[in-house]
């Protein structure tokens, strides 16, 4: 049994592995927020909870409310307790888990951030390669148009020859 991952034990959280598995339990927290409450599939929950018109349904919507619910279902499960307590007993453990989770919590938000200016910058191209496609086409259009409005009504009639 680890004894530094015990809440209210008196230990550094300087390890290395620690550090990563912090890191590694925010970057889940955040993924397992984001879609709870922006991914389709969770949609029907959303919307069952009332959407963002009802207080239930907000922080079922809201990316970092709902941080901190995982937050505080993954703390204990990985036994990632960076922050620990002078005080002992349940009090101490308890404030542990709430400290711990929030720090989660916050990490995860920051996380969110990265991965906004990420998702944004693909968007960005995403939304230049549309606007591209989507010039092209208007090229083609109009190109069509003029072709047709050049091109003679009556096939029969025998076309003027073209200087060279």
């Amino acid at each position: 049994m680890d004894l530094r991952r015990l809440p209210g034990s008196v230990a550094t959280f300087g390890h290395m592995t620690d550090l990563f598995q912090l890191f590694a339990v925010s970057a889940v927290v955040m993924g397992l927020s984001q879609t709870l409450t922006r991914e389709r599939l969770f949609a029907p929950l959303r919307e069952w909870l009332g959407g963002k018109e009802t207080w239930c349904g907000y922080l079922a919507s809201c990316p970092y409310c709902t941080s901190h619910y995982v937050a505080f279902v993954l703390v204990p499960l990985t036994g990632t307790y960076p922050i620990t307590v002078v005080v002992g007993g349940w009090p101490g453990t308890v404030l542990s888990w709430f400290l711990s989770s929030i720090l989660v919590t916050v990490i995860a938000a920051f996380f969110r951030v990265l991965f906004w200016f990420v998702d944004e910058a693909q968007g960005l191209v995403r939304r230049r390669q549309r606007s591209e496609e989507e010039e092209i086409a208007t090229r083609q259009v109009v190109r069509k148009k003029v072709e047709q409005e050049l091109s003679p009504e009556a096939p029969d009639e025998p076309r003027p020859p073209v200087p060279h």
